[in-house]
């Protein structure tokens, strides 16, 4: 059994299981989203907790009260250290985290572990879902390049009904002054809610996986909500060069 070891923590969230589920269980408490359906997927940022925890829980808690009823995550994001041509899987068998292990569902997708092996952009979501959906499994990709009609492809393959959440992650914009950031951040916004799959990549690191989702979401009628949009700048960072966050929910129309 193959098992993928955290690469990140210590740095980008606590090494210490006790202190990591403190903080989580603040962070999602603060959110206390008002009464709502279960989305189907969300869009939440990867930085560290200290910067962009907030964010990434103000979409989490809205999964939190159907949590027993997940059974399987798929978790897309970007590879920021291997080029990865489309997507890969982790080639591992379990994901570790200080919280425990999670169980991986591997799919026919070419794995790559050099990709996933220092990658944080998965990795800082795993405490989240372990937190809100404790039972489900993940199916972990991370990549590059690809077409959103490729990547939407393979969510709907595995689009599931109300077992299965698609949770794709991303920064926004990076290291440009508060003002010219937020305003980025918001016409970024303003694409993913109205459905455009061809958001760029130094607009959205996560882009292959947002603009995958966006091709699936505007095909199904989905309806998409902006739940959090905020930077570095307004969290734990000054505002010379700030990194931008956004946590957005999507629902299915029945």
């Amino acid at each position: 059994m193959m098992v993928r070891p955290p690469a990140v923590a210590g740095s980008f969230y606590p090494a210490s299981a006790a202190e990591l589920d403190a903080q989580l269980t603040t962070l999602l408490g603060a959110a206390r989203p008002a009464a709502g359906p279960c989305p189907k997927t969300l869009i939440v940022p990867h930085a560290g907790y200290i910067y962009s925890g907030p964010i990434a829980a103000s979409a989490f808690a809205r999964i939190a009260p159907y949590g027993a009823e997940i059974e399987r995550v798929v978790l897309v994001g970007p590879a920021h250290r291997v080029f990865v041509n489309g997507l890969a899987s982790t080639g591992a068998d379990r994901l570790r985290t200080p919280l425990g292990e999670i169980e991986v569902e591997n799919i026919d997708v070419p794995a790559n572990p050099a990709a996933h092996a220092r990658e944080h952009s998965l990795e800082v979501e795993l405490p989240f879902l372990q937190k809100v959906c404790p039972q489900a499994k993940v199916i972990a990709l991370a990549g590059s390049r690809a077409k959103p009609e490729e990547v939407g492809a393979l969510l709907e393959q595995q689009w599931g009904g109300p077992e299965t959440l698609i949770v794709i992650s991303s920064d926004l914009s990076h290291y440009l002054p508060y003002a010219e950031g937020r305003a980025l951040d918001i016409a970024t916004a303003q694409q993913i809610l109205a459905f455009d799959p061809s958001i760029e990549g130094e607009h959205a690191c996560g882009s292959i996986g947002i603009n995958g989702l966006l091709w699936v979401a505007g095909r199904r009628g989905m309806t998409a909500e902006l739940v959090d949009l905020r930077s570095s700048g307004d969290t734990a960072g000054g505002r010379d060069e700030v990194v931008g966050y956004g946590a957005f929910a999507f629902y299915e129309v029945a």
